[in-house]
């Protein structure tokens, strides 16, 4: 017999006083359900999951839960404040004889229960949010966002907790990792609906591809259908214009349908250029040992760092990866040992508590801040890489509406402070980008986006993350940090880990054992991550070529064009030569690289 969902939401609908958030919204989850809600930023997301849990009311609609069943919720900012201590919050729904429960969370969570909540941090009121979620162990749990201010092995803790857990459970995370390891089906926000897969995250984005290629032709012939339609409504109903005025109504219908859609955000307009170019030697650090409190942090730690090095710290939290950075970038002096810095070094910094942000600011003072003053509202102009460009025409490249120009920074999502934050950034030219927890809150195709601009980035990349997929795509050097060690490794995390089970096998010390990470290893393509994107991205380019071509012939085949504007004819002519030469340089990269992917068949 089929058991009830455990959650059902009917014909729910919501608006925030503007376009609507959900229209006749349905959505189910059922027992043992293992599902990533996935959705740009500002879909919303967390809203729908708050519209789970019973938080947020919608317009209408109705929410079910099965009798007996209660969603946990793990909150983004709980409130503490009649607590004294973060195990005191943790412990507050459970039995005295169940302690245990919340300190096993507690020690893989690497949460400190006896932490005042009056001094404890964001990030450790978020954990100690998590560790009581999942010690209530409740039938379904809502997670947004879990991994935020987790390190590594505590991601990997609470990976495998949620593997091994009977609960249903709705994931948030901008981990690409986490989602492939743990989901088996995935809920699509996109424009105000919810699509259901009943595949893991590891399959969204071939569905979602496959799903914006059949609107985008059924976009096409609708247009096409309105062209003929209107042809002939201006060339045929004046014979015919008793016997025809349904059809003049169907083409009434069909403009409306076009209208009706809602067309696709598209994806954060991001450049970045390094400009101009430093010194071959970047960093030389030599024999450097820091402590904190007299606790050793850093210990006779050697590195030397080229132009075009992509540097990755990693390791668990408390292990020294921020001091390391700031050490190497000149922000701290070490302890002992020497670090020098190389020539005509400009530095862009993206830190992880989005510290160059004022809450109180609206996105407008934010971006025309004079760098030289720190006064902000400078002027209703950025310079952007030394071009003047307009504060709302540069915020729509970052996927900020009008409306949110003089809107204050708190009004914003996590991930529209990132993506306002990389806005600033790189508005100016820089060489050496430092990085520190820069995937916090962005969502998959933004951080797509990143990920493409630091590998085609000609500077410098220090970062510090811990986003497996994120490490493995962007980084050319790994440094491990542990016990005050730190171990440049070369490649990505699984680079770094394979050279450790390679350690670890000829370690004298230890027998030769199968790690966990150990896996059959997969036929490498040959084709790199930038080359795959690329070969995606150019039958578009090439549609886009053809049409202009087309268009400058058209203008071109005027034979009076030349006599009449000799200026425009020879600006045309131009034109059609340049983009001509790019057709043909565009199609014959698409050949090699296509040729190229018929070889990993």
């Amino acid at each position: 017999m089929a058991r009830a969902p455990l959650l059902q939401l009917s014909g729910i609908s919501l608006t925030f006083g503007g376009d609507p958030v959900f229209d006749n919204l349905d959505v189910v989850v059922q027992p043992g359900d293992r599902l990533a809600l996935v959705g740009r930023n500002g879909s919303g997301k967390s809203t729908l999951m708050k519209t789970m849990a019973g938080l947020t009311e919608a317009d209408s609609g109705s929410l079910t839960t099965a009798p007996g069943v209660v969603a946990g919720y793990m909150e983004q900012h709980p409130d503490i404040s009649a607590f004294s201590t973060l195990g005191d919050f943790a412990l507050s729904a459970l039995e005295p004889s169940e302690t245990y429960l919340i300190e096993a969370a507690a020690e893989g969570l690497k949460l400190n229960l006896e932490a005042d909540v009056k001094t404890a941090s964001g990030g450790e009121r978020r954990r100690a949010a998590l560790a009581k979620l999942l010690a209530e162990a409740p039938e379904l749990m809502l997670l947004d966002e879990p991994t935020n201010h987790l390190d590594i092995e505590a991601i990997g803790w609470l990976e495998n907790h949620l593997s091994e857990t009977r609960a249903a459970f709705v994931l948030i995370s901008h981990d690409r990792a986490f989602l492939n390891n743990l989901t088996k089906a995935t809920l699509w926000i996109d424009r105000g609906q919810v699509r259901r897969q009943d595949k893991g995250f590891a399959a969204f984005e071939e569905w979602r591809d496959k799903i914006w290629e059949e609107e985008d032709l059924a976009r096409h012939k609708l247009n096409r259908k309105i062209k003929a339609e209107a042809r002939w409504s201006v060339e045929g109903i004046s014979a015919r214009r008793k016997r025809n005025m349904g059809r003049v109504r169907a083409l009434q219908d069909l403009r409306a349908e076009r209208a009706s859609q809602i067309k696709r955000q598209g994806t954060a307009a991001m450049e970045m250029s390094a400009s101009p170019k430093s010194g071959k030697q970047v960093i030389i650090a030599d024999q450097v040992s820091h402590a904190f409190e007299n606790k050793p942090i850093i210990q006779n730690f050697s590195l030397k760092v080229a132009r075009g090095d992509r540097i990755a710290l990693v390791g668990p939290n408390g292990s020294g990866k921020t001091t390391l950075l700031n050490i190497l970038i000149g922000q701290l002096t070490p302890d002992e040992g020497t670090v020098k810095l190389g020539t005509n070094l400009i530095p862009a910094i993206f830190d992880q508590n989005r510290s160059a942000l004022n809450d109180t600011d609206t996105l407008w003072d934010a971006l025309t801040e004079d760098p030289s003053t720190r006064v902000r509202g400078h002027g209703d102009h950025i310079m952007v890489r030394g071009t003047p460009k307009h504060v709302v025409g540069y915020l729509k490249d970052f996927l900020f509406d009008e409306a949110q120009a003089r809107a204050p920074i708190h009004s914003l999502s996590g991930g529209e402070k990132a993506r306002l934050l990389l806005a600033r950034i790189m508005a100016r030219e820089s060489n050496l980008l430092i990085l520190d927890e820069p995937t916090n809150d962005l969502d998959i195709e933004t951080l797509d986006l990143l990920q493409e601009l630091i590998g085609d980035y000609d500077g410098t990349v220090l970062l510090v993350s811990h986003d497996r997929d994120f490490l493995d795509r962007v980084a050319t050097t790994t440094i491990a940090l542990k016990d005050s060690k730190a171990t440049a490794y070369a490649g990505g995390w699984s680079d770094y880990l394979a050279q450790r089970v390679e350690e670890d096998a000829t370690s004298p010390e230890k027998p030769r054992q199968k790690s966990k990470q150990e896996k059959p290893k997969t036929s490498q393509t040959k084709l790199g991550f930038k080359q795959a994107h690329r070969l995606e991205k150019l039958p578009a380019e090439m549609e886009t070529l053809e049409s202009e071509i087309a268009k400058l012939e058209h203008l071109l085949s005027d034979p009076a064009l030349f006599s009449r504007e000799p200026e425009k004819f020879n600006k045309a002519t131009q034109a059609l030569v340049e983009r001509q030469k790019k057709l043909v340089a565009a199609e014959e990269e698409w050949l090699e690289l296509a040729e190229l992917a018929e070889g990993n068949t």
